[in-house]
């Protein structure tokens, strides 16, 4: 099994599929289509599905798909049906803008995908439309919400990154969207990723802020147990039983003692932390003709120096080296 220089055991892969997006969301993008990598820079599936299969021979039994937006990559499906077959994974789950997902969910399931989480930053259209800074979208990820959930991808996960003065507001609404509907919601504090760099201290919403809101609006919480160490989100029911609901507090509550993680990206680099200054290329490896032996070796390599934390709170910090749409979410 890999582990880390600090004894963290990683079991968990984001792999992301694609840099390209059909939003371009304030927080994640500014990147116009000229910007996207060239195809031939971007890992083909196969060279995806055999770095997938060294990784889940390492030891990694959790794998989630992200982007860019995967969806929009064609093959997604036949992926995760290879994904699948591999046999060494007994997680599969991607997490998607909803955009896509009524066209797609059905298949989506039906080649192997066990879970889904959908990225919803508001409920309001004109809102909507100026976060993803795309016209009527918001209809259609509805529609895939409850697309997912006929395919039997229920109950989906609906996260939102909560950003103080832009949709904080909405925090009640999304929780009355989420008990009528049956989703798990997730509140997401507002990390350093955003292309336009509009990210400081003052527009984080913290976890525990969200939870005495929730309270004082007669919403108490009772927790939850997690449901493995390095799980991400705090985990709570409402106390009438009326759903469950997930506080991520990547920057008032830093998890990384914790962190079973990695990251692949679209064009191959293997990422110690969402926040790394440095990608580590296994590209280079897989097109020079390297076994699969050596790429194993190279992939512990890179595990053993992951980082021991994001250190966002320290005054020297700085964001990483890529947003969130080349990384992966």
């Amino acid at each position: 099994m890999l582990k880390d220089k600090f004894s963290r055991h990683i079991t968990d892969l984001r792999v992301s599929v694609t840099d390209r997006c059909n939003f371009r969301c304030i927080y994640c993008r500014s990147a116009e289509p000229e910007n996207y990598q060239p195809p031939e820079s971007l890992l083909t599936w196969a060279e995806l599905l055999r770095l997938c299969r060294l990784l889940g021979q390492l030891g990694l039994h959790k794998v989630r798909v992200t982007g860019g937006e995967p969806t929009v990559r064609p093959g997604v499906e036949e992926f995760i049906a290879r994904l699948a077959a591999l046999g060494l994974y007994d997680d599969i789950a991607m997490t998607t803008n909803g955009y896509l997902l009524a066209q797609k969910a059905a298949t989506l399931k039906a080649a192997g995908l066990q879970r889904l989480n959908v990225s919803l930053d508001s409920l309001r259209p004109e809102r909507f439309d100026r976060i993803t800074r795309t016209r009527g979208a918001l209809d259609r990820v509805l529609a895939g919400l409850e697309a997912a959930q006929a395919a039997g991808l229920a109950p989906v996960k609906v996260n939102v990154v909560v950003v103080r003065g832009f949709n904080d507001d909405e925090i009640l609404d999304f929780v009355e969207f989420a008990r009528a509907h049956g989703h798990i919601l997730r509140f997401i504090e507002f990390m350093p990723l955003d292309a336009d760099h509009i990210w400081d201290r003052t527009r984080v919403v913290p976890a525990e802020e969200i939870r005495g809101r929730l309270e004082s609006a007669g919403l108490p919480l009772v927790e939850l147990p997690r449901h493995y160490a390095s799980e991400t989100a705090r985990r709570y029911r409402f106390a009438d039983d009326g759903g469950e609901i997930g506080l991520v507090a990547p920057v008032s509550e830093p998890f990384c003692g914790k962190c079973s993680r990695v990251r692949l990206t679209a064009d191959g680099k293997i990422r110690t932390c969402l926040f790394s200054q440095l990608d580590h290329d296994l590209r280079g490896l897989l097109r020079d003709g390297a076994s699969d032996a050596d790429i194993a070796a190279e992939i512990e390599s890179i595990v053993e120096m992951k980082e021991d934390g994001h250190h966002i709170n320290d005054p020297d910090y700085r964001p990483p080296n890529r947003t969130m749409v080349f990384i992966g979410g």
